[in-house]
């Protein structure tokens, strides 16, 4: 329920700044930040989504200019997705309003009890990866 409404709130944030992108493309666009052109395979393991839901979402980030495919100078038949110069100029501002999104949600909760949260999701996290 939680992280349901912290993505609609980021969802709704997004919009009014005038960004026209999901949270769902904004995940894969947060991993390339991290590591510009990954293969789509990548992006599926770290995205945690099928290639289906993948290839979906690189299709429509491909639309709207904020990816690209190149085929990898090592093996042609692996994709690499790459950042355009659009997305890398979207990355500060998408953060910004995260961060605003998060502060938002936490009103209340003071600082130990964010960090027992983030360790019991870090040890679940661990025991499913």
């Amino acid at each position: 329920m939680a992280s349901t409404a912290v993505a609609r709130r980021l969802q709704k944030n997004f919009r009014q700044a005038g960004l026209e992108i999901t949270i769902e493309q904004w995940s894969v666009l947060y991993h390339l930040w991290k590591e510009d052109c990954l293969s789509q395979q990548e992006l599926c393991n770290r995205t945690f989504r099928d290639k289906p839901s993948i290839t979906r979402l690189i299709d429509n980030l491909e639309k709207q200019k904020l990816v690209k495919r190149t085929a990898s100078k090592e093996d042609r038949r692996i994709n690499l997705v790459c950042l355009t110069d659009a997305a890398k100029a979207l990355q500060d501002i998408t953060i910004d309003l995260a961060n605003q999104t998060m502060n938002e949600a936490l009103v209340g909760v003071n600082k130990e009890e964010i960090e027992t949260v983030k360790s019991v999701f870090q040890r679940v996290y661990d025991n499913l990866t």
